[in-house]
């Protein structure tokens, strides 16, 4: 039996955690034993659900400040033990040409999408090198590693992710700590639900496999990524796009 496996059923902060991809991946490790954490910026009924359909724990927490990531994490530990698991899946978009985008839509999502990553991070990391365990996955997007038209922001965010992955792998591997980014193409949530029926249709055209990828199947790849049978894989990009965009 490795060391690590004596950590795998621990304490998962997930952002973005209680609605779309965020609360697949909350309900994919609770399944697997482990305390969740979910954290949210706004939508009190979705994580007032969360709370009554699993029992965990659902926190507020503007995510683009680092004194509020801290206070977090320190109410999670207090409540819940040391943080072995951190997924950094919250998200905007703020699409718009480059030649008419505001320099306030350009922050947010970069604040929200990336600098939120470094947040999170930043909280939990000393502890996690303490404890010589850790499991870091980035929830990025396939139009960080293509682009996307209207996207320059978004898609700048979520390259960003990608090398502050590799970076951050690099300094943790010695310390037990796996650091890995996941990139989704396009996933049925309620927001592409809500899209124009003909978008839909062209955005799916796009896409070999004929179909949108579903929330669970970016929480398999999560839950993997947390197990012991993935401790060796670090620095790594994981794709799940039916196709969409081949590296």
């Amino acid at each position: 039996m490795s060391k690590d496996i004596k950590k795998l059923n621990g304490v998962a902060v997930v952002t973005g955690g209680t609605r779309g991809i965020g609360l697949s991946i909350s309900r994919a490790l609770i399944a697997d034993g482990h305390k969740v954490a979910a954290l949210y910026a706004g939508k009190e009924d979705s994580a007032q659900q969360f709370r009554d359909e699993t029992g965990h724990m659902a926190l507020k927490v503007d995510v683009t400040s680092l004194a509020e990531c801290q206070a977090a994490a320190e109410k999670i530990t207090k409540k819940l033990g040391a943080i072995t698991i951190l997924v950094n899946n919250a998200g905007i978009t703020r699409d718009g040409m480059l030649h008419k985008m505001t320099a306030d839509s350009w922050q947010a999502v970069m604040d929200t999408n990336l600098t939120s990553c470094f947040y999170m991070c930043r909280a939990v990391i000393e502890g996690m090198r303490d404890q010589q365990f850790g499991r870091i996955i980035n929830i990025s997007s396939v139009n960080g590693q293509k682009g996307q038209l209207g996207q320059t922001n978004y898609s700048a965010a979520k390259a960003g992710m990608l090398g502050f992955t590799k970076a951050l792998a690099l300094e943790s591997a010695r310390k037990g700590i796996t650091v890995n980014a996941i990139c989704p193409g396009y996933i049925k949530t309620d927001m592409t639900d809500s899209m124009d029926s003909a978008v839909l249709e062209s955005i799916i055209k796009q896409i070999p496999q004929g179909r949108m990828g579903t929330p669970e199947e970016i929480a398999a790849l999560v839950s993997f990524l947390v197990s012991e049978k993935a401790a060796f894989i670090t620095g790594a990009t994981m794709t799940a796009n039916g196709g969409q965009y081949m590296v």
